[in-house]
């Protein structure tokens, strides 16, 4: 098996060449399979694995938790190809690699407060099965100090091995904002951080070769991790303050979209929203906890993350306002939402929150399959039509294409009258959707109230 830590360029120049090399990817969802995908690509052999056997049940028929069609199209292809493969096996799968790409992130309790004990404990039975000369790729995302600390130690207890001598370690996460599409890690600016030189060489030729570009070195792992938490701060408290404005445009009874032309963004995106808010949910609390660690006050973001996480809260009282400009209440109503089937995302709490105050949601995606994957499989419907048939209200979450091509009055026409469209989006003119029959509300819309 070649040592990748004493990797040089030359050994990985060709797709054959790199299919010499087996790479394992712990951790099946979004960005595990982006990774799976991009190694694939390039030419390696890649081994996907997961604890849970659901997630690996549906990655092995080319399913994803995310419903991307052509990232799936791409893992159908692999697996058919026999150059990716899937297994809960976790140990089987690193006693065979010589590259370990792991994603897992901790986990956010009920009190908002990081547990990782999941990645710890897949840390420990990575240690058990590494081989010597692997490299170790850490891609979730965590408090200050943690690649360093339970990471490393973690890894050098359980395998007897050191880093930079024996294997590489590395921190190369990768994130999405600004409701970016999935695409690939080609279109990332991958950063590389690590505690010694040798395991910073070979993790950059190798990333470089899945992005075909080249990779930032950072020699300072705590700073990268602070620059990735406070990347996701500053997206988070922008979210916010455009989340408050929009509010404000509301009660004044102004276009917060119409204001918006007016204001110097500088190019940035400045457009409230409830939906995108889930990018941000987990990871804005591994700098709160760092800055708890540190006895450091962060008074700014943890007000932001408040801000945005009561946006569920505030899309509910627009479609209550919704409905009852139509003479009808939240309780008995048939609400049909145009959003994300993905589990725990704005759109299944607010089908939940929907749900706990007596209304009826059905849900329609037509990016996602019906499955058991989601948390709200029991209200995913399998057309528009269904989902809207007989309801009282739309709720419109996401900027899916065939959302903006909606009919209107051919939507109207299979729902109970009066009917009302909540747009949480910006996507629709109001007064064009109310003279198509509908009663209107929607985000930072300041509409007439009658």
């Amino acid at each position: 098996m070649p040592a990748v830590l004493h990797l040089k360029p030359e050994d990985i120049d060709t797709n054959e060449k790199r299919g010499k090399y087996t790479v394992s990817v712990i951790g099946c969802e979004e960005k595990g399979v982006l990774y799976a995908t991009a190694f694939a690509e390039a030419g390696f052999k890649v081994v996907c694995t997961d604890a849970d056997q659901t997630l690996v049940k549906c990655l092995s028929k080319g399913k994803t938790l995310f419903s991307d069609r052509e990232v799936e199209s791409k893992l159908k292809s692999f697996l058919r190809r026999e150059q990716l493969s899937v297994t809960s096996e976790l140990q089987k799968a690193v006693s065979q690699s010589d590259i370990i790409v792991m994603t897992l992130a901790a986990k956010i309790d009920d009190k908002k407060q990081p547990d990782y004990s999941e990645v710890e404990s897949t840390c420990k039975q990575v240690g058990t099965a590494l081989n010597r000369g692997a490299l170790f790729i850490y891609g979730g995302i965590a408090g200050l100090g943690f690649t360093e600390g339970v990471v490393k130690e973690t890894l050098e207890n359980t395998s007897g091995l050191r880093v930079g001598e024996d294997f590489g370690l590395v921190y190369s996460p990768i994130q999405f904002f600004d409701r970016q599409p999935l695409a690939s890690i080609a279109n990332q600016e991958l950063k590389v951080a690590a505690l010694d030189g040798k395991s910073l060489d070979s993790a950059a030729k190798v990333l470089g070769v899945i992005t075909g570009k080249d990779v930032k070195q950072v020699s300072d792992v705590k700073t990268a991790e602070a620059a990735l938490l406070f990347t996701i701060a500053k997206q988070d408290a922008n979210l916010a303050l455009a989340n408050e404005l929009a509010v404000f445009c509301e009660n004044a009874g102004i276009d917060y979209f119409e204001t918006l032309k007016l204001v110097d963004a500088h190019g940035a995106s400045f457009s409230p929203t409830v939906e995108a808010e889930e990018v941000n949910r987990n990871e804005a609390y591994f700098l709160l906890e760092s800055a708890e660690n540190l006895n450091a006050k962060l008074r700014l973001p943890v007000l932001a993350r408040k801000i945005n996480e009561d946006m569920v809260r505030h899309a509910i009282n627009l479609t209550k306002d919704a409905l009852r400009s139509c003479g009808k209440t939240l309780r008995r109503a048939r609400v049909a939402v145009f959003g994300t089937a993905k589990p725990k995302t704005a759109t299944t709490i607010f089908i939940k929150m929907l749900e706990r105050r007596g209304a009826k949601a059905s849900l329609y995606d037509p990016l996602f399959s019906k499955n058991e994957l989601s948390d709200v499989a029991r209200v995913l419907k399998r057309s528009m039509k269904e989902a809207v048939e007989g309801a009282d209200c739309i709720v419109v979450f996401t900027e899916q294409d065939q959302f903006k091509r909606l009919n209107l009055k051919r939507v109207l026409a299979v729902m109970k009258k009066p009917a009302a469209m909540v747009d949480l989006t910006g996507m629709f003119e109001p007064k064009k959707v109310e003279r198509k029959g509908f009663e209107y509300r929607g985000l930072g819309r300041g509409v007439e109230k009658k």
